[in-house]
């Protein structure tokens, strides 16, 4: 056969198997087949040894392409419309923060103005607690990460089926969550259905994290009821703990813990103590550029503390009602003292002792923009005034220091909730 005629031949023969096909398979390969010059192409590449089979192979690559093709392209849409729905549920959150700084320089109540805040009741931007929500989310995925990390290590079929559990609830809380999204852009969402919905997503949110903590514990089951720390990464309004325990009336007391922040403006308020018509009974909080604070009975004393560098501080606040005296203790040295401060009010009974939040409401009423941000480890609060010396072995995790007579830091004693973590604490590790 002719060169000439041999290439059309191969040409037809090529376009049958192809059929209307016309897709981009990338480096194709031809077979001719020699057939005679009146003979029907087609009916002659069928008739060809291997030829079907190529046809076959032709057509289901084309098939796999197409799938792999369509599966991409809706991959791509999904991405971009969800960095499209969170960049703008970031930039919402943003501008609702920047404006509510600006009108009202940031909403704390001035302690010492003998105003009753009892009432004073938080208002976070919808936007800004979905995102807030956001961020917990990834932070539980971060932990299931170091998770499997461990599973892998100590293989447990039961710890992995945890696991996956745990990863389906957390898909479908981020479905909630991406949900509650599309409602505000479109704007459905009321005051009355964003609370709803955040109560809702804050419940998944405790009830998972609880779950987390569980499987979590088989890393910790060796470890002292005492050596733990509690950590807050996030300023959010739902973040905290609760001493299970309330205080007996006091006439004096010694309150002590580490703590380990790198928060700015301040570091928040690491322990709140409510009682029923004071929400200020004993507060220790940070907020904005001014320095720590004590608070007793709506009453504030400056205390010297520096203590936002990242690194683990231990202080510790003495007091007693007769004249108000107060001494302030960082790393185990005396820094400050002074008097005056709610002389002759004893500390009232039967209250809330919450960390890591202030409470504007017996028990709740908590405001993001006063959160503690960082860890906190063995807080522990005594009913007297501790000497220089037993406030020195607590800062250097002396084997002769004391454990709390009012409230003792233990896992026991502590409920947690919105999140916050406990880890092993590492701190007195690090001293001896």
């Amino acid at each position: 056969m002719p060169a000439g005629r041999a290439a059309r031949t191969c040409a037809l023969l090529a376009l049958c198997l192809l059929g209307s096909a016309a897709q981009d398979f990338g480096p194709t390969r031809f077979i001719c087949t020699s057939v005679p010059v009146d003979a029907d192409m087609c009916a002659a590449s069928v008739a060809a040894g291997g030829a079907e089979e190529l046809r076959s192979n032709v057509l289901q690559l084309r098939e796999t392409v197409l799938q792999q093709k369509e599966t991409i392209l809706s991959q791509k849409e999904t991405i971009r419309e969800l960095t499209t729905k969170l960049g703008r549920c970031e930039s919402q959150s943003t501008l609702d923060t920047g404006a509510g700084e600006s009108r009202t320089g940031g909403g704390r109540k001035q302690p010492g103005s003998g105003k009753n805040t009892m009432g004073d009741l938080s208002r976070t931007p919808a936007a800004e607690t979905l995102s807030q929500l956001g961020q917990t989310l990834q932070s539980l995925k971060t932990r299931l990460e170091n998770l499997e990390q461990y599973s892998r290590l100590n293989s447990s079929s039961q710890t992995n089926s945890l696991k996956d559990l745990l990863q389906s609830k957390i898909d479908d809380l981020e479905r909630q969550v991406l949900s509650r999204v599309n409602t505000l852009e479109e704007g459905k969402g009321g005051p009355k259905n964003d609370t709803e919905e955040r109560a809702k997503i804050e419940s998944a949110l405790t009830s998972l994290h609880q779950r987390i903590s569980e499987l979590e514990k088989g890393q910790k089951d060796s470890r002292p009821g005492d050596k733990f720390q509690l950590t807050f990464p996030l300023r959010t309004n739902y973040m905290y703990a609760k001493v299970k325990k309330s205080l007996p009336e006091m006439y004096a007391f010694t309150v002590c813990m580490w703590l380990k922040s790198s928060a700015a403006p301040g570091v928040g308020t690491p322990f709140s103590y409510a009682v029923p018509g004071q929400a200020n009974e004993l507060v220790l909080i940070e907020w904005g550029n001014n320095p720590m604070e004590i608070l007793i009975n709506d009453k504030v004393a400056k205390l010297p503390f520096v203590i936002n560098d990242g690194k683990w501080h231990h202080i510790c606040i003495t007091w007693t009602t007769r004249d108000g005296i107060w001494e302030a203790y960082q790393d185990g040295t005396q820094g400050g003292s002074g008097e005056n401060l709610a002389p002759y009010h004893p500390i009232k009974p039967q209250g809330v002792l919450v960390l890591g939040q202030e409470q504007d409401t017996l028990g709740g009423g908590f405001d993001a923009t006063q959160a503690f941000v960082g860890e906190l480890a063995h807080f522990n609060i005594w009913d007297r005034k501790l000497t220089p010396g037993e406030v020195y072995n607590l800062a250097t995790c002396s084997s002769k220091a004391l454990s709390g007579n009012v409230i003792a830091w233990a896992e026991s004693h502590i409920e947690i909730y919105g999140g916050a973590t406990k880890w092993t604490f590492e701190a007195c590790r690090q001293i001896n």
